[in-house]
């Protein structure tokens, strides 16, 4: 196994604050993680108790993004990955899936929180085959974000881009759309974009839930239509079946039937 790769930048001199929730804690809390701390637990209970279908969102997210890896890998041959606003690792992540099936697959993945840039290290492990990397960058930063991602990249070979749940950070939706745009500028012919998002228009209680984390201070995440998720699309090929609730994204064989949920997501190709 060989160690990742970890790029310094601002995350690397911050101190991990624990008297406050955190998100990507949160996160990894609702996935049945252990990186987080009780402040984390209390405001992820406190979240549950007006609206326990977040567990589910978290999980079928997460699950969502491993079917798109599983096809990107053993179908559409990708052999490179950049992940963007990776969270805390837990189990099987973007390099996991991708190195289960193509042990030579070459992961970055991007995140700016202390707390991840110490986990990272630990965690992320390669095969030897293939290599992991980690920068300590922002999404709101997509040219140094690429920059730093082709020490480990080659960008003349198709690359998928993963933007799972990072996008509703971005309050500005023409500033979200303009970022996506600029990092798959950078990408090549036959790269892929897979990007899932909490949504409205589909669940009044989530909705009111998120608002009501938005205004606790904390901060915020901003849900979008689906047609807006959609739109982040735009000059590209979506697979079929488009932009759907993640349940419905091309579920397992045996999967049970799945509710629709407030979590919309897609996978397309650059043409």
């Amino acid at each position: 196994m060989s160690d990742p790769e970890t790029t310094p930048g601002t995350a690397a001199h911050q101190k991990i604050d624990t008297s406050v929730p955190h998100s990507a804690r949160i996160w990894n809390y609702w996935l049945g993680g252990k990186d987080n701390y009780p402040v984390d637990e209390e405001a992820g209970d406190a979240y549950t108790g007006v609206f326990p279908g977040i567990v589910t969102i978290a999980r079928s997210s997460r699950a969502f993004l491993q079917r798109n890896i599983t096809y990107l890998v053993a179908e559409a041959g990708i052999r490179q990955f950049l992940d963007i606003g990776t969270g805390l690792p837990t189990a099987d992540n973007t390099h996991e899936v991708a190195q289960r099936i193509a042990p030579e697959s070459r992961i970055v993945y991007v995140d700016n929180d202390p707390m991840i840039l110490a986990h990272a290290r630990a965690l992320l492990y390669s095969t030897p085959e293939g290599a992991t990397a980690y920068v300590d960058s922002n999404v709101l930063d997509p040219e140094r974000v690429l920059a730093a991602a082709t020490a480990t990249l080659d960008f003349s070979r198709p690359t998928a881009l993963i933007l799972s749940n990072i996008l509703g950070h971005i309050a500005d939706h023409d500033e979200a759309r303009s970022i996506v745009t600029r990092l798959m500028d950078a990408l090549p012919s036959g790269s892929y974009l897979s990007i899932n998002d909490g949504s409205r228009g589909v669940d009044p209680e989530f909705e009111h839930a998120q608002d009501g984390y938005n205004k606790s201070g904390a901060v915020p995440y901003n849900l979008r239509t689906a047609d807006e998720i959609t739109s982040f699309f735009d000059g590209l090929e979506l697979l079929e079946p488009g932009v759907v609730s993640v349940t419905q994204w091309r579920p397992d064989a045996d999967a049970p039937d799945a509710p629709v949920i407030a979590e919309h997501g897609g996978l397309a190709r650059k043409p």
